[in-house]
């Protein structure tokens, strides 16, 4: 496989992740703050971690991962903790579906290198067969290299009605095991998956991608001028920011949102289909979660803290209460702290109506969990009343939160793990587990760990209003004065 060879000759792939998307059919674990690419679901590491591992070593550049400005401290750190800290991280300012996003990459991959290519990934899927995927990847370059713009076809498994499909025409003699694309095709009904199987030479669209850099751009020029025109601006127009490139945001909203298939492959002068056996799955549910899961006994699927009794085929998983589950199949369970999914294994697809609703009743269920990710740390809601609130803070070694006042509520600190740094008013001084301070209403003050290990604290807030949004930022390591409204 290409990868694993130094001596690999010719241009170098660039892989581009898109981490773009929120994955609610997973709620709720897979929540807009935290989706389900940055979760692990498969295995220790998360998915995208996963992805971006999939394609590093000699004969791959640095990835690109264009992601949304919330998860920008995620993505970096989740990328850092498996030793990729060159990545570029380029933040949409608004979601535009893949087509933008392939045409920003393309336009930053041609800059840096006319003869480039473009590995285009979802941050999100799961590939067990790592060999067959670097095979594929080295059958894809020779199919790029004469001109074409490549797709990853999955060998069909069944008849699934979840997936577009590739209809394969002739063998390109350019490049041995790929074929030119005769069309694509919408997901399809159940009776007319069937055909595509029983007729030979329909593979699964993996949404995965390996083009020239210029190859994409040239036919961006040819069928998507306006869109290319605007992705090209958002460029001229973003500035960088730490390991962040931000797209300028005027031009980026003004481009249309749109699929790489329906904006360029489905009308793409030159198409090809790598086809491929690699144990490939999106994980679009849960129960494609059950599919890929290692299972015991009676064929469940056990994670967390669960016992069961007579359950069979099930999905069973807590991140925090212990799950007893009795005499049930074909179900699944997911608990978390402050919400519990019960789903029959036929209905997964159908959460995503669950979280619809939640939106619909002004719920942030489907937004936060109750862990929240800052990029000092995270805290978490213990406990809350009329005019009280407890919450977990978890501060990384070196990290600080906002110079900040509160009009409505005083806080009390407890630190129970590690030390703190304690700005308050004209004060400075040092907290060791056990102590614990008093943060008058209207105090201008600071939370710092500046100890080599994390910091955690208990803080009781008191007063008569406790939102987030009662928060005055004086100074901000992490750019967020400009948008007073956000919370700490």
């Amino acid at each position: 496989a290409m990868s694993k060879n130094p001596a690999a000759t010719g241009p170098i792939i660039t892989p581009v992740i898109l981490s773009g998307g929120v994955g609610t059919r997973l709620w709720p674990l897979s929540r807009k703050a935290l989706p389900k690419q940055m979760l692990a679901l498969a295995g220790e590491q998360t998915m995208i971690q996963q992805t971006a591992i999939r394609a590093r070593g000699a004969g791959f550049a640095n990835p690109v991962v264009i992601a949304s400005e919330d998860h920008r401290f995620l993505v970096a750190e989740q990328l850092r903790a498996v030793g990729i800290n060159d990545a570029r991280i380029v933040l949409e300012p608004v979601g535009r579906n893949t087509a933008p996003a392939a045409a920003v990459a393309a336009l930053l991959v041609a800059a840096d290198d006319p003869g480039g290519m473009v590995l285009l990934m979802p941050s999100d899927h799961v590939v067990l067969n790592e060999a067959a995927f670097h095979d594929a990847v080295a059958v894809a370059r020779q199919a790029a290299l004469a001109g074409a713009l490549v797709t990853f076809g999955i060998e069909p498994e069944g008849p699934e009605t979840g997936y577009g499909y590739i209809k394969s025409a002739a063998a390109m003699n350019a490049a041995p095991g790929a074929l030119t694309v005769e069309r694509f095709v919408e997901k399809p009904d159940r009776a007319t998956a069937e055909t595509y199987l029983a007729a030979g030479g329909y593979f699964w669209n993996s949404g995965m991608f390996l083009f020239a850099a210029q190859t994409f751009l040239d036919e961006m020029a040819r069928l998507q001028p306006h869109m290319l025109g605007c992705c090209r601006a958002a460029l001229e127009h973003a500035h960088r920011d730490m390991d962040f490139i931000r797209l300028g945001e005027a031009a980026f909203v003004a481009c249309s949102s749109d699929s790489i298939d329906y904006a360029v492959m489905e009308r793409a002068a030159k198409a090809a289909v790598v086809p491929v056996s690699m144990g490939w799955n999106d994980v679009g549910s849960w129960r494609a979660l059950w599919d890929i899961a290692a299972r015991g006994e009676n064929d469940n699927a056990i994670k967390g803290d669960v016992v069961t009794q007579d359950a069979r085929n099930c999905y069973l998983r807590s991140e925090g209460p212990l799950l007893a589950v009795v005499g049930v199949e074909d179900v699944v369970v997911v608990a978390t702290k402050d919400a519990v999914l019960v789903s029959h294994g036929d209905a997964t697809q159908d959460v995503k109506k669950i979280v619809d609703q939640l939106a619909g009743r002004g719920s942030d269920r489907h937004i936060l969990h109750s862990v929240v990710h800052r990029p000092w740390g995270t805290y978490e809601s213990i406990d809350s009343g009329a005019n009280f609130q407890v919450k977990h803070i978890m501060v990384k070694p070196g990290q600080k939160l906002s110079l900040q006042m509160h009009h409505h509520r005083a806080e009390h600190w407890v630190v129970v793990e590690g030390t703190a740094l304690v700005t308050c008013d004209d004060r400075e001084f040092l907290l060791q587990a056990n102590q614990s301070t008093f943060i008058p209403l209207g105090s201008r003050h600071r939370l710092e760990n500046p100890g080599k290990t994390v910091l955690r604290l208990i803080e009781v807030q008191s007063g008569s209003y406790l939102g987030e949004d009662d928060i005055v930022r004086f100074e901000d390591t992490y750019g967020r004065i400009s948008a007073q409204t956000k919370p700490a």
